[in-house]
């Protein structure tokens, strides 16, 4: 496995130089542990709906969305009973994917449940990125269809420090011998937060910026 500078290396020569490699990094947002419920609620169910759909349609929907569930407040929509669900499956502010929409119910119920644990801000956001993989696991277990890039896009939408396992990393990850195939397995993520942490402890940097300069190398 190379080390992180000679990763670097490779995306400062493929994007022109190290100068011009930073300008497209971003940093985790040090706030994070202060994002309020109902804005952990959005970005999940936005990251939802745009798996498997064109982004731009549900950019463009938004405003419905936010307007149909209440500004995401979890009280509200964790307690919406059948008749507003129904309604809500009708309604054109939004897109009318019963599954999905769904989930909004289920993942309210979730962050309400993390507040025995000190809140969605505390536990998500403050989650040790040593142990990133186990975030996303509880992430699966716990939420609804909050499970592979969905999660982690979640994440890193909201802020949080994280990685995310797109075609790109993974193709690095795979010239560097962390994973022989996209990483499916409790096994594979375990390799791939080795790696990144051996990362982590050469460079001083987050996850965020391990992970787009691992994308940019490709």
């Amino acid at each position: 496995m190379r080390t992180f500078d000679e990763i670097y290396t490779i995306s400062a020569t493929r994007h022109g130089g190290a100068d011009a490699l930073e300008a497209k990094l971003a940093a985790p947002d040090p706030g994070v542990t202060s994002l309020p419920e109902d804005r952990w609620l959005s970005v999940m169910t936005k990251c939802i709906f745009q798996a498997g759909f064109n982004w731009k349609v549900i950019e463009a929907k938004w405003d419905g969305f936010e307007e149909v569930f209440h500004g995401f407040d979890p009280g509200p929509c964790a307690f919406m009973d059948d008749r507003e669900f129904d309604a809500i499956l009708g309604d054109t502010r939004v897109v009318r994917n019963g599954a999905k929409l769904a989930t909004v119910r289920a993942n309210a119920a979730f962050l309400m449940e993390l507040r025995d644990q000190g809140g969605a801000g505390a536990v998500l956001g403050g989650w040790p990125s040593a142990d990133y993989t186990g975030l996303l696991e509880m992430l699966k277990k716990r939420g609804s269809r909050l499970g592979g890039n969905t999660g982690q896009y979640a994440m890193r939408f909201a802020g949080r420090d994280s990685f995310i396992l797109s075609r790109d990393v993974t193709a690095r990850l795979i010239a560097e011998g962390v994973i022989d195939k996209p990483a499916a397995s409790k096994t594979a993520m375990k390799s791939v937060q080795a790696a990144f942490n051996t990362w982590r402890a050469q460079s001083g940097r987050s996850l965020t910026e391990i992970s787009r300069v691992l994308a940019l190398s490709c």
